[in-house]
């Protein structure tokens, strides 16, 4: 039993880590879900709606937080 919780921590952590550098990680999660739905549920135009919204989730997945500008004080004490 112990093995799988070790296994679940193996998956689970290293995604933790990455959502945590998003900018929008519940965004990217909501986006994601639907993208798998998505490609599931039949539709009119084949393909063009999970091509768009695989997109959309790369694009929220690419999208990091940017780094915090140094403040007035931090630069005085350089």
């Amino acid at each position: 039993m112990t093995n799988g919780v070790s296994m679940r921590k193996l998956i689970i952590a290293p995604l933790l880590a990455y959502l945590a550098k998003l900018r929008f990680p519940v965004l990217f999660g909501i986006t994601a879900v639907v993208f798998v739905l998505n490609v599931f549920i039949p539709d009119i135009i084949p393909f063009l709606d999970e091509i768009l919204l695989g997109l959309a989730a790369a694009l929220l997945g690419s999208w990091k937080r940017r780094n915090e500008p140094a403040s007035a004080s931090d630069k005085a004490r350089e």
